[in-house]
């Protein structure tokens, strides 16, 4: 990747995917995964929802949906977070994303 000098500070121009730019195994898993959470997150944030609520709703603990909100979703499969938002009321099936 190509690199630019700005202020004495070193800059690499990103490929899309911070997680390839780690060199993290799994790269384009943990990217849709992250997109996953992402929705997730707006969805509790749109529909007002605790934790506490938005785990009842997708059938995970509480402690499950913290945790995945700060970032630790390795556990999670990617179906069972396109789950969690067909419970939240989006439309995974059609390919996109879009509340129901």
């Amino acid at each position: 990747m190509p690199t630019t000098a700005m202020d004495d500070a070193e800059m690499e121009r990103s490929s899309g995917n911070v997680f390839a730019d780690l060199g993290l195994p799994n790269a384009e898993k943990r990217l849709v995964k992250a997109g996953l959470v992402f929705e997730i997150a707006r969805a509790m944030r749109t529909l007002k929802l605790t934790r506490e609520e938005a785990g009842r709703r997708m059938g995970i603990p509480q402690p499950k949906v913290s945790a995945m909100l700060r970032g630790d979703f390795s556990n999670l499969s990617e179906r069972k977070l396109m789950d969690c938002l067909t419970r939240l009321g989006y439309d995974v099936d059609s390919g996109s994303w879009t509340m129901a």
